[in-house]
C-alpha cells in the first residue's frame, strides 16, 4: 500500500483540457479546466493546435495542485484519459507538430474510406480491427498527413516523425520526448491494431500506407509500478500508471468490470459500451469491437454511438427556439402526460448504430392541431431514449449477455424524465451515480490500481455510489407497442437525403 494517497487524472477532451485530483475515497479534491480553440478550415474539416492542447493541460495541472494545496510529491500516480482518434504527427527531434491535429470529428478522408470499401477491403479490416471503415478512426488521417505535408512520408519512413493520439502527445511532452507510447484502448481505435494479436498489424499498415517507424509502443491501460512511464511534473518524477480513451475510462469509472455490464454516456451524442469480458465479440449489427482496458489480460467491449443525444436538446433551443436554456426542456416535456403520438427522429446527421443510414434525416411525425411545443420537447427526449434502446438491444443480441441494469453519465443524464423513459423502454433499472466525473475517475482508478492505492477492481467498485435509481414502470407490452410505433417513425426518416 502506498503512503501517498492522491491521484492526478488528466482529462483531455475535445473542447477543453481538465485536471482532477482524487483522494483514496474517490472524492474530487481539485478540478481545473481550460477551453481551447476549435478550427474549421474547410467544410467537414476539424482541427486542433496540439501545442495549445499541451499548454492548457499543463496550466490545469498547476491550477489543480494549487487548489488542493498539494505539491507533485504528494501524488501517488498520474492517469490520462483523452479524446480518442484525434491524430498528431510531430518531429521526434524538435518535438514540434508538422501540421494541425486532425480531430476525430474530421471527415476529410471519407473518399479514401470509400476507395478501400470499393476495393472490397472492409470485411478484412473489420475482422482484424473490430472497427468499420470510417474517417472517424486515426489510420486514414495519418496517411492523409503523410501525403499532404511536404516530405512527411519519407521522413516518417526514416523514423524522424512520430504519430500519436492525444495520450501519446501528452506523454511525449511530460517525458520531454523520452517516451513514445500509447495504451491498448487508444491503439484499438486507429484501424492499425489487430485485436487477436494485441499489436500493430503489418497487413493493416500496408493497406493504409502507414510506416511502422512512426508508431508508438503499446502498453497496458493499467501499468504496475515497475512498468510505469516516468513523467515529470514541476520538476518532480512521477509514475504514469493509467491510460485509457475517454469512453473506455468511463466504463472503468462506472465500475463495469463484469461481462454484460453496460454504461451509456449522454453527451452531445450517446456512447454505449458493454463489457464482453475476455472475448472480443464481433458484431452482426455493425457495432464496434474495442479494447475496454488491458491489465495483463485484455478485457473487451462492444461500442455503439448515437449521433444526436444532448445535441437534440440544443437543436430545440438554437434551431426551433422553443426553449431558451437546455435545462428548461424537462419541465416543458413534463407539462404534458405524453407526446400525443408525436415522434421525433433526431437523424439530423444520419443514423448511427445499429441502422447506419447516412442518408436518414430528422423527422417529426404525428403532428395535429393539438400538438404543442411541449409535445415536441417530450418527443425529442423520447427520441434519445429510443435510439439508445435500439443500440442496447443490438448489443445484447451480439454478446448474449442479458442486461441487468444500465449505468449512465453525461450532461443529459441529469434529466430524470429521460432516464425514467429509458428504464421503461429497456425494462431494467437505470442507475445514475453520485460521482458524474466517471471518465476522469476511470483514469484515476487505473492509475491507482497500478500503484496500490486500490488493491483490486472490487475496491474500485465499492467506491461507486448510487445517486438515483430509475425502475421501469411501463408494462413490457406497452413498451413493445411504443417501440413498434418508433420503428414506423424511423422508417419515414430513412434514406431521405438520397
Amino acid at each position: 500500500m502506498t503512503a501517498t494517497r492522491h491521484i492526478l487524472a488528466l482529462d483531455q477532451g475535445t473542447t477543453s483540457s481538465r485536471s482532477l485530483i482524487f483522494d483514496a475515497s474517490g472524492k474530487i479534491v481539485a478540478l481545473a479546466q481550460r477551453e481551447f480553440s476549435q478550427h474549421f478550415p474547410k467544410p467537414g474539416w476539424v482541427e486542433h493546435d496540439a501545442i495549445e492542447i499541451w499548454s492548457t493541460q499543463r496550466d490545469t495541472i498547476r491550477e489543480a495542485l494549487n487548489q488542493a494545496r498539494l505539491s507533485p510529491r504528494d501524488l501517488a500516480a498520474v492517469g490520462i484519459t483523452n479524446q480518442r482518434e484525434t491524430t498528431i504527427l510531430w518531429d521526434r527531434a524538435s518535438g514540434e507538430p508538422i501540421a494541425p491535429a486532425i480531430v476525430w470529428q474530421d471527415r476529410r478522408t471519407a473518399d479514401r474510406c470509400d476507395q478501400l470499401r470499393a476495393a472490397g477491403l472492409e470485411p478484412e479490416i473489420a475482422a482484424r480491427t473490430g472497427l468499420l471503415l470510417d474517417p472517424y478512426f486515426s489510420g486514414t488521417k495519418i496517411a492523409w498527413l503523410l501525403d499532404h505535408v511536404a516530405g512527411a512520408r519519407a521522413r516518417a519512413e526514416a523514423g524522424e516523425l512520430a504519430f500519436g493520439t492525444i495520450d501519446s502527445w501528452l506523454i511525449h511532452r511530460l517525458t520531454r520526448g523520452r517516451e513514445h507510447v500509447t495504451d491498448a484502448t487508444n491503439a484499438s481505435r486507429t484501424l492499425l491494431f489487430d485485436l487477436d494479436s494485441g499489436g500493430w498489424s503489418d497487413r493493416l499498415l500496408e493497406l493504409l500506407r502507414v510506416p511502422r517507424a512512426c508508431l508508438p509502443r503499446i502498453v497496458d491501460s493499467c501499468l504496475a509500478r515497475e512498468a510505469a512511464v516516468s513523467i515529470e511534473i514541476e520538476g518532480v518524477e512521477l509514475p504514469l500508471t493509467g491510460i485509457a480513451g475517454d469512453q473506455q475510462a468511463a466504463l472503468v469509472g462506472q465500475a463495469c468490470f463484469s461481462a454484460g455490464m453496460t454504461k451509456n454516456t449522454y453527451g452531445t451524442g450517446c456512447f454505449a459500451l458493454m463489457n464482453t469480458g475476455t472475448e472480443a465479440r464481433r458484431s452482426t449489427h455493425r457495432l464496434l469491437t474495442t479494447v475496454a482496458y488491458r491489465r495483463g489480460a485484455t478485457t473487451y467491449a462492444l461500442e455503439g454511438g448515437v449521433f444526436m443525444g444532448g445535441a437534440t436538446v440544443q437543436w430545440l433551443r438554437d434551431g426551433l427556439g422553443i426553449i431558451s436554456r437546455s435545462d428548461e426542456v424537462e419541465a416543458l416535456a413534463a407539462s404534458v402526460p405524453d407526446t400525443g403520438d408525436v415522434y421525433l427522429v433526431p437523424a439530423f446527421a444520419g443514423l448511427g448504430a445499429p441502422q447506419w443510414d447516412a442518408a436518414a434525416r430528422g423527422t417529426i411525425v404525428g403532428l395535429t392541431r393539438g400538438s404543442t411545443r411541449a409535445h415536441i420537447a417530450r418527443a425529442a427526449l423520447e427520441g434519445i431514449a429510443f435510439q439508445t434502446a435500439d443500440l442496447i438491444e443490438a448489443m445484447q443480441s451480439d454478446c448474449g449477455h442479458p442486461l441487468a441494469e444500465l449505468r449512465v453519465d453525461g450532461g443529459a443524464a441529469r434529466n430524470d424524465l429521460l432516464l425514467q423513459f429509458q428504464a421503461d423502454l429497456l425494462g431494467v433499472p437505470v442507475l445514475r451515480p453520485a460521482n458524474t466525473e466517471t471518465t476522469a475517475f476511470g483514469a484515476a482508478a487505473l492509475a491507482g490500481l497500478g500503484v496500490g492505492v486500490w488493491e483490486n477492481e472490487g475496491e474500485i467498485a465499492s467506491l461507486w455510489k448510487l445517486e438515483k435509481r430509475f425502475e421501469p414502470r411501463m408494462s413490457r407490452a406497452a413498451a413493445a407497442a411504443r417501440r413498434e410505433r418508433w420503428n414506423e417513425a424511423l422508417a419515414h426518416s430513412r434514406g431521405w437525403a438520397k
